[in-house]
């Protein structure tokens, strides 16, 4: 199959307890005073994004005791988020877990003005200072890692979809990226509903697929039988027979889906519901906060540590330029589910 035909057939076509997260291990010293101060917990509690909120924070008292965090509202916006921020520093927190989104950001860093630790939940990497820490999975994270694991698989030509969404130019950016340090080749096709396909030119090794849905069912469906390796992130998860049967052999990024299913678990023992990947930030956040409490040492000093933590959403090491290296498991998808072959660095 050739490029251009292989890429017609895709545009035509066109995703043990949780409450114990593994942690660096920690010894408390019996003759320590122990650290008693609180971590604010700014989530939307109230507006659009409450039911979000509302997930996050019970995901978060799963992994941290709940004498120690409190809670404020952001309402979802920057105003909301600001004030909640000066609310949580009268309190004189040892950490603030939040805000959510990235307009949010913002205020919340210039209201702390770098007082106490921030780990943000926004995936906007842009938005990192020292200081505050985005901890929300990112396009360029994912992207790398899967691009990373292809490249030791004998990928040497890749082929990314960009459907012009804010994710797809970002995991775009961080394969042109990769480019040099990969020694791969990446061609990024621009495909628009209703306009002429671009010339692909020769089939690549591999197809990435950044997003989610039946576009990335479609894809697979596709390249069935071609040669051709599909890849993909962790939003291409679809537990569905039917996407099992068409995602076969596919290769993507994502947390580890068995660390994140036993959290699942916990948290649905505890709360009722399904939580997210959002809700597993939250969660990994808090008890990121606990261990260090345990071990006295919740600061920035003790977030900075080398060895970095570890929990469902994978392990995270935190840099001092407020950005945050992860991890990703690589799963091979099969008719049955998502099997784990190995962990591959984030950007």
């Amino acid at each position: 199959m050739d490029r251009r035909t292989l890429l017609k057939s895709l545009q035509s076509g066109l995703v043990a307890s949780a409450a114990s997260v593994v942690l660096p291990s920690v010894v408390f010293a019996a003759d320590k005073k122990k650290d008693k101060r609180p971590i604010a917990l700014l989530l939307p509690l109230t507006g659009p994004r409450a039911r979000l909120g509302l997930s996050m924070r019970q995901a978060a008292l799963l992994a941290e005791n709940s004498a120690f965090v409190q809670s404020f509202d952001t309402g979802g916006t920057a105003a909301g988020a600001a004030a909640a921020a000066a609310k949580a520093l009268k309190l004189k927190p040892a950490l603030i877990l939040g805000p959510l989104s990235a307009d949010e950001v913002p205020a919340v860093s210039s209201t702390i003005a770098g007082r106490v630790p921030v780990i943000a939940f926004s995936n906007d990497s842009v938005l990192r200072a020292p200081g505050t820490w985005i901890f929300g999975i990112t396009a360029g994270q994912v992207t790398t890692a899967i691009l990373r694991y292809a490249r030791t698989r004998g990928v040497k030509t890749v082929t990314m979809i960009d459907d012009g969404s804010p994710w797809s130019a970002a995991a775009a950016l961080a394969a042109g990226k990769s480019e040099a340090e990969l020694g791969l080749t990446v061609h990024i096709l621009q495909v628009k509903p209703g306009q002429p396909l671009p010339n692909p030119g020769e089939a690549p090794d591999a197809v990435l697929l950044p997003g989610a849905g039946e576009t990335v069912l479609a894809a697979a469906r596709a390249l069935k039988d071609s040669g051709v390796q599909l890849l993909g992130t962790f939003q291409g998860l679809d537990n569905r027979p039917a996407a099992l049967a068409a995602l076969e052999g596919a290769w993507l990024a994502s947390p580890d889906p068995n660390a994140f299913g036993t959290f699942a678990s916990a948290f649905q023992a505890r709360n009722g519901g399904e939580p997210g990947t959002i809700a597993a930030l939250a969660y990994d956040a808090a008890g990121i906060a606990n261990a260090l409490r345990a071990d006295n040492r919740l600061s920035t000093e003790g977030l900075m540590d080398a060895k970095g933590f570890h929990g469902v959403t994978g392990p995270v090491r935190f840099r001092t330029d407020g950005s945050v290296a992860r991890d990703f498991a690589i799963v091979v998808a099969g008719q049955t589910g998502y099997t784990p072959v190995a962990m591959s660095s984030g950007s």
